[in-house]
This record gives C-alpha cells, structure tokens and sequence, in this order.
C-alpha cells in the first residue's frame, strides 16, 4: 500500500510581509453607487496572495479533489522587546496574540487562492493555522491535495 503523502501533491507559496486578515465588507449609502464593497487593503493582499502562486506555479491547474491547507502567519519581533524575551519569541515560546484573528488570516488566503489553486474553497477539508514571530515577518501557505 502507498502512503497517502507519496501520493500527494503541494502548492507551497510564501506571501512576503506582515500578516493581513480578510477585512469585513464595507457599505456606501451616498449617491447613485450605493452598495457594498470589499476594502482596497483586503483586494491588494488578494492580488499579493495570488501573485506568488502565479510567480511560482504558472502553468498548473486548480486541484479538483479534497484539499488540506497549511497557514502559518510570522508576524515581526517587536524592537522593543528584551533580548531574553526575542530569543523567547524566536524559539516559539511566546507566541503573537494579537490582531488579525487566525480565522480571518485563513480567510483571506483561501479566497485568495479559490479557483486558482483549487476549484473550490469547499474542496478544503482539513486545516492548520498558527502563529509565531520571525524576524522575517510573513505568511507560508501550503495547499496539499489529498
């Protein structure tokens, strides 16, 4: 029997800067272009998160099948802070707890990237999300088809 990793195959990608979550829509009432619209911070780190994928995966196509996504967010070590308390961060035993929610981190990534990565977000069937601080402040996606 084959093991389901060997059969397995990864899109990894990583979104340079700090973490963004997907920001809530936003409603005008003025004029005649009343209605709702996604903010212009949610719809460039969208385009930033798709840029990557297409940077690095051009000509692949969208996985069809189950899905499992990875999202680990790297958020900047404050300069503030205490070279004991650094190499805590840095080792993992401080851990961000701060904004954007985890939730809202793997909703931005995951409409990113439906459609292009995946045909559907639905197709997602399991997943991991977590934070930590790096002197590297970023996000690293792995989309796996199972």
């Amino acid at each position: 029997m084959i093991s389901l990793n060997l059969m397995s195959k990864t899109f990894k990608i990583i979104v340079p800067g700090k973490p963004m979550g997907k920001q809530r829509p936003k409603a005008t009432i003025r004029g005649k272009h009343a209605g709702v619209y996604t903010p212009k911070e949610t719809t460039s780190y969208e385009n930033l998160v798709v840029a990557m994928y297409r940077q690095k995966y051009a000509d692949s196509k969208p996985f069809e099948g189950m899905v499992k996504g990875t999202i680990i967010a790297y958020y900047q070590i404050p300069k503030s802070v205490s070279k004991k308390k650094k190499k805590m961060m840095l080792d993992g035993d401080i851990r961000p707890m701060t904004k954007p929610d985890l939730d809202n981190i793997e909703k931005i990534i995951y409409d990113a990237l439906n459609g292009i990565a995946y045909t559907d977000d639905s197709h997602i069937i399991a997943q991991r999300c977590a934070k930590f601080y790096s002197e590297t402040p970023r996000v690293e996606v792995i989309i796996t088809e199972l």
